[in-house]
């Protein structure tokens, strides 16, 4: 087939199925919103585009995401007009529809198949708005908006014949009749590349190595906020250093704002909670407190593998990749007994769940790992084995993501793909 990917971020979810399909004898591909881009990447054919204006002023706030939406559709419905031109005609998209990129593809090529990448549909109660009084809006309008925002998955709808989403509670934030489109098919870890590694060491500050010798308690996020229960944990840390005085607490990520509402002004959510706890931690035990910027993959995989203990919160809302990673290198976990985390973490069995508003029971989960060494190493283990068994990128999601935009084509009867074939954590 002829396959067309679209992601804004390039390749973003699609990193290891565009050179799959690609090895499968397909001619794969891939459009891209940068200026410039390679002829090629790993066998994808890409295409780059850019919108050709920003928003408007002026422009009512609760329509400015629907706005910018439509003005990245219509950069990829030009570039698709020009590919067009040129003689190509994709027998199957596949698309990130969540900026709006893939709104009017069936307007440049209506008889191609298309399947779509759904990451999330927001919801007015239930999920991730209002789940955290401290930060709630107080205008009731933001409901209003929130429904505005969901006016470009809705478009979708009735274009997609087919869509995928990582977990169940992702797939089930999306509306019937829609949801019975949607099949649970995660983008898999590599288990392989991501294991235990007993010598392994991560450098923290100047002089300082850690290793798996050292009790080290880990904490990750894209950014350092409110969405990924930072200010929870942040809360946590003076009872957790005081109660262990030999401890050293790694904490990875950016000072930006992914989710939620953005810090107060001239202020980092990471600032914010670090001025908040810092009175309280005397000055001996902050220097056990160790801030790292986002690393290369290849260090965050040290930073998980010297792990003693892994923290993970979340609201309800998309979970991070950083939780499966953490369980695949056998990591013992405390996590937030929010939806998004139990579908990985069973409490006693792969891990220990914590509620989410809580940093002092964080506190008592945390120290019952560390004081527990057999616990630890059954829960780690116990993690590992659930994401080779249900999440192993090469032998159980990418077969199972090939097949699914194999089951897309319009050249041959697509094969019926029955829940009973992807496993109960899968279909």
């Amino acid at each position: 087939m002829k396959i067309l990917l679209i992601h804004q971020n390039f390749p973003g979810q699609f990193l290891h199925l565009g050179p799959a399909l690609v090895r499968d004898g397909h001619e794969v591909h891939a459009l891209v919103m940068k200026k410039e881009v390679p002829a090629q990447w790993q066998g994808v054919v890409m295409h780059s585009y850019m919108p050709t204006k920003g928003t408007a002023q002026g422009v009512h706030p609760w329509v400015l995401d629907m706005e910018t939406k439509v003005i990245r559709g219509e950069a990829v419905f030009r570039k698709g007009m020009e590919l067009k031109a040129a003689g190509f005609e994709p027998d199957v998209v596949v698309a990130h529809p969540g900026w709006g990129e893939s709104l009017f593809i069936k307007d440049v090529w209506p008889e191609t198949r298309l399947g779509l990448y759904c990451e999330f549909n927001y919801n007015e109660h239930g999920q991730d708005v209002g789940f955290d009084p401290e930060f709630s809006v107080d205008d009731a309008g933001d409901a209003c908006r929130l429904r505005l925002k969901n006016l470009n998955n809705m478009m979708h709808f009735e274009l997609a014949d087919g869509a995928v989403s990582p977990t169940h509670f992702q797939a089930d934030t999306y509306p019937y009749p829609f949801r019975t489109k949607i099949k649970v098919l995660h983008d898999g870890i590599d288990t392989k590349q991501i294991a235990p590694f007993p010598l392994a060491r991560l450098q923290v500050a100047p002089g300082k190595l850690l290793s798996r010798t050292d009790e080290v308690i880990t904490f990750a996020n894209r950014n350092l906020e409110p969405y990924r229960g930072y200010h929870v944990f942040m809360r946590a840390l003076p009872s957790l250093l005081k109660a262990r005085p030999r401890a050293h607490v790694v904490i990875v990520g950016g000072e930006g704002t992914s989710y939620g509402r953005r810090p107060p002004e001239g202020k980092t959510w990471k600032s914010v909670f670090m001025e908040e706890v810092r009175p309280l931690i005397d000055e001996q035990d902050w220097t056990r407190v160790h801030f790292l910027p986002n690393l290369p993959h290849a260090q965050f995989i040290q930073f998980l593998q010297i792990s003693r203990v892994h923290v993970y919160l979340t609201y309800p809302f998309v979970a991070s990749w950083s939780l499966l990673e953490a369980m695949s290198a056998g990591c013992a976990i405390v996590g937030s007994d929010t939806a998004p985390v139990q579908e990985f973490i069973k409490d006693g069995e792969n891990g220990l769940l914590t509620p989410f508003f809580e940093p002092e029971t964080l506190t008592e989960k945390v120290i019952q790992l560390l004081e527990n060494a057999p616990l630890r190493e059954k829960l780690g283990q116990a993690a590992r084995r659930k994401v080779q068994t249900f999440y192993d990128l090469e032998k159980v999601c990418l077969p199972r993501m090939v097949r699914w935009v194999d089951s897309l084509s319009p050249v041959r009867t697509p094969r019926l793909v029955h829940s009973r074939q992807f496993g109960q954590h899968a279909a």
